[in-house]
């Protein structure tokens, strides 16, 4: 910090005060080898790998999924032609909350947000001729996370590619949804119990799968600061890992595979001291904590996407300035993946140009600009690694309280973590409301006219031909060997022994769809409903 008698200037996003200037006295007593050490070892501030960019950019994703499957998958050969190494795939809402396109609660939502993925018909399509060997796809996917999987395993085999062969990333955090975005489906104990299976699953037969990514990217949507946002993710994480401590998984076959998701913001400093400090505590904690001896398994590697909740349906084009500000902040700050998100985002689904110009973003900053050429540029900086200091010690300040609750899920089902976002929100907003905080061409620098743009619009036949493809499919596969599956599903989920995915991709493989897994498993779990429903 800098000298007490200067007052701030400024405060950052997390309330954290940002002097007009910062020199070395706001460093005083710091250690460089023991704060930061070298890029790729213990603490990874520096970054996870020791080279970093300089041999190879980041992954470039680009998150796309909507309408049916076919028009997904045109879009994913349009963005592989264009230079894209990783696929980010949305999936629509029923498909999130495990419901088929024809159930009566899936009305209206077909296809609107994402890709609707009811069946390994669907899967087929929307994989169809893309090299699987060599594109990375990451799933945004939570708790149905394991049947979307399996079907991608499936898919892949069919196209004769080993499960060996595939790298990617489910989202599978449950825990997030229960905090700030709502598409959850079981009670927490059983969703923590179906993480667990996928962690001992891919570690056996998919080596290569991230099998998490654990989120602060929707809690910051919802309002979290960036403190909040680390924290709260880092203590879900700390949960992850202790069901599968608990389950008799050895933290180092395990903890190698998880990976994080954050967001980035126009707050370029501090989301680059956000990163930072996330990367110590985590290695902190899996070190010390948990016991973790490989180093792989202390490293805190992350996807990041831009804020899409800093973009404004005013001024559009605007977007374009902040997503490349936000994509410039993940960089500096060392993330592994990126996802840029496309200037429209705020007012319909992404048009092919918008999402093309989202990528070149990406590829401006890979090879234009000079930030590839160094690892971690703002090392010793002044202002980076003393609020790197400050955002760390609130973040443990705030994980301890958590831990005080009883740990992430107790302190879920006590809506703390849901409150404090809430708060945090409110207060954001309220500064929004009165000018305090900028947002150009929303409550400042605004003008008179919109100019007119014409959305990427969902066409509802979408949902009448999923239903006819789910009606087809269930005329024609064998009835009596899918009820068999779903059977032998629900039966493992009453006991403990059995991994839940090893019944459930028989199922699939008969023919079941992502649907009817789910409802056996709600046959037996019954359905997650929030304290503050009743």
């Amino acid at each position: 910090m800098a000298d007490s008698t200067d007052k701030p200037t400024a405060r950052t996003e997390s309330d954290l005060p940002l002097e007009a200037v910062y020199d070395a006295s706001s460093l005083q007593g710091f250690d460089p080898d023991d704060r930061l050490g070298k890029p790729g070892t213990y603490p990874f501030t520096r970054g996870v790998y020791p080279t970093m960019y300089t041999g190879r950019p980041w992954t470039m994703r680009q998150y796309a999924g909507f309408g049916t499957a076919r028009e997904s998958n045109q879009r994913y050969h349009e963005l592989v032609n264009a230079g894209t190494g990783g696929l980010s795939v949305a999936f629509d809402l029923p498909t999130q909350m495990g419901y088929d396109s024809d159930a009566p609660l899936a009305s209206g939502e077909v296809g609107k947000v994402g890709v609707a993925v009811d069946s390994l018909d669907d899967m087929r399509v929307l994989f169809d001729g893309l090299p699987l060997d060599k594109v990375s796809t990451s799933m945004t996917i939570n708790a149905p996370a394991s049947t979307l999987l399996l079907m991608y395993q499936l898919v892949a085999a069919e196209q004769g590619v080993a499960a060996g062969q595939l790298t990617g990333t489910i989202q599978n955090d449950v825990l997030k949804e229960y905090i700030a975005r709502g598409t959850y489906i079981y009670p927490p104990a059983q969703s923590l119990r179906l993480i667990s299976d996928i962690f001992a699953y891919c570690n056996k037969e998919i080596p290569r799968w991230n099998t998490i990514s654990i989120s602060g990217y929707h809690m910051a949507e919802a309002g979290a600061t960036p403190v909040q946002e680390i924290a709260f993710t880092l203590a879900n994480a700390k949960a992850y890992v202790q069901a599968a401590i608990d389950a008799g998984l050895d933290v180092d076959a395990f903890a190698p595979r998880l990976s994080f998701f954050f967001v980035a913001r126009t707050t370029l400093i501090e989301e680059v001291a956000k990163f930072r400090a996330a990367r110590r505590i985590w290695a902190r904690i899996m070190r010390d904590e948990f016991g973790a001896k490989n180093p792989k398994s202390q490293m805190l590697r992350f996807h990041t996407q831009t804020a899409g909740v800093q973009l404004t349906a005013q001024q559009p084009e605007v977007n374009l300035i902040r997503v490349s500000l936000q994509g410039l902040a993940a960089v500096l700050g060392g993330t592994q993946s990126l996802h840029t998100n496309s200037f429209d985002e705020a007012i319909a689904l992404p048009t092919q140009k918008a999402a093309r110009l989202a990528l070149r973003t990406q590829q401006v900053i890979a090879f234009e600009t000079d930030v590839c050429k160094t690892v971690d540029p703002f090392a010793g900086s002044y202002v980076v690694e003393s609020l790197t200091n400050d955002i760390e010690e609130a973040v443990w300040e705030l994980l301890a309280k958590v831990d005080d609750l009883g740990g992430a899920v107790p302190a879920i089902e006590q809506g703390f973590q849901k409150s404090e976002i809430e708060r945090s929100a409110y207060a954001t907003q309220l500064k929004t409301d009165s000018g305090e905080r900028t947002v150009v061409g929303l409550n400042k620098f605004t003008i008179d006219q919109e100019e007119h743009y014409d959305p990427l619009r969902v066409d509802p036949q979408i949902e009448v031909d999923q239903c006819e493809r789910l009606a087809e499919l269930r005329k024609n596969r064998d009835n009596g060997a899918v009820e068999a599956g779903l059977d032998g599903l629900r039966t493992a989920a009453e006991g403990s022994g059995t991994n839940l995915l090893i019944p459930m991709k028989e199922a699939l493989e008969a023919g079941a769809t992502g649907g009817e897994v789910s409802n056996a498993l709600r046959d037996v779990w019954g359905q997650y409903v929030p304290r503050d429903a009743f």
